[in-house]
């Protein structure tokens, strides 16, 4: 039997999610940042068209739904482990793979919902081309507008915007090891971090192919399972913990989380 039949009590609906999404504390005009993977729902009828659907119906146009939609197969090949590539591979990977473009490039390790979101109507890309988001909603232009190129996970990035508006995270059947919102919380730390640079190709503003260079922190998750962690024993009432269907769900105030690691980071760090 299909292993997400049999963790499941009944057939997953986009009506069931969204009720369930309304218990755990969801409402309608949220600004939410949302972490997913499709496999801990089980058996969702519809797969994820129906995850996005009940995810859009529960914040409404009046709200604002915010997926990580990473191509990091535009990051610098050298660093790749799954799979590590040759390394006479990696410069013809460098320059002979098509430009960056936000509404043809697919996502990468990020999850089935993020790449079905970022095809919906109305759903606003940014022009990053390994930290992209997506958006939908009342402040989805807004929020992707202007993503830096430099520190694309900082503080000219979506999650910055997030930030701003007082944003929620929705993890919906993960861990904050794949918590993003820690990576701006990485830039905000005091002390001092290597900074790595990359060369990729991208779709300039005149429709041709542009080479950039790409600078940022050397982003590093290693720590950020215990970092959440220590996060909800001291904060607890910025996490609610429910299910969405099968799956186990946190809601958490971004803003608090990012405060929390930018401190636990300084203090906890090399």
């Amino acid at each position: 039997m299909d292993e997400r039949i049999e963790r499941t009590d009944e057939p997953v609906t986009p009506d069931r999610i969204a009720s369930d999404l309304a218990d755990l504390g969801v409402e309608a005009g949220d600004t939410l940042l949302v972490h997913s993977s499709l496999s801990s729902l089980g058996w969702v009828t519809g797969g994820e068209p129906a995850v996005v659907d009940a995810l859009m119906e529960a914040v409404t146009p009046g709200g604002t739904l915010v997926m990580p939609t990473h191509s990091t197969q535009y990051s610098d090949p050298e660093g790749w482990q799954n799979p590590a590539v040759p390394d006479d591979w990696e410069e013809t990977i460098r320059t002979e793979r098509p430009p960056y473009r936000p509404d043809v490039t697919p996502t990468w390790n990020v999850g089935a919902i993020p790449e079905c979101f970022r095809s919906y109507p109305e759903v606003h890309r940014s022009r990053h081309p390994t930290y992209s988001f997506a958006a939908w909603g009342a402040d989805a232009e807004e929020v992707v507008a202007d993503h830096a190129y430099r520190n694309g996970l900082g503080e000219k990035s979506p999650l910055a915007e997030v930030y701003d508006r007082d944003g929620a995270i929705l993890m919906l059947g993960t861990q904050f090891d794949t918590n993003t919102s820690f990576h701006l919380a990485e830039h905000r730390a005091d002390r001092d971090q290597e900074i790595s640079t990359h060369e990729t190709t991208v779709v300039g503003d005149d429709g041709e192919p542009e080479r950039i260079t790409l600078e940022h922190l050397s982003y590093d998750a290693d720590d950020f399972a215990e970092a959440g962690s220590d996060f909800e024993e001291a904060h607890p009432e910025a996490v609610t913990e429910g299910a969405v269907g099968p799956a186990d769900a946190k809601l958490v105030s971004q803003r608090a989380a990012v405060d929390y690691a930018a401190d636990w980071f300084e203090k906890n760090r090399a």
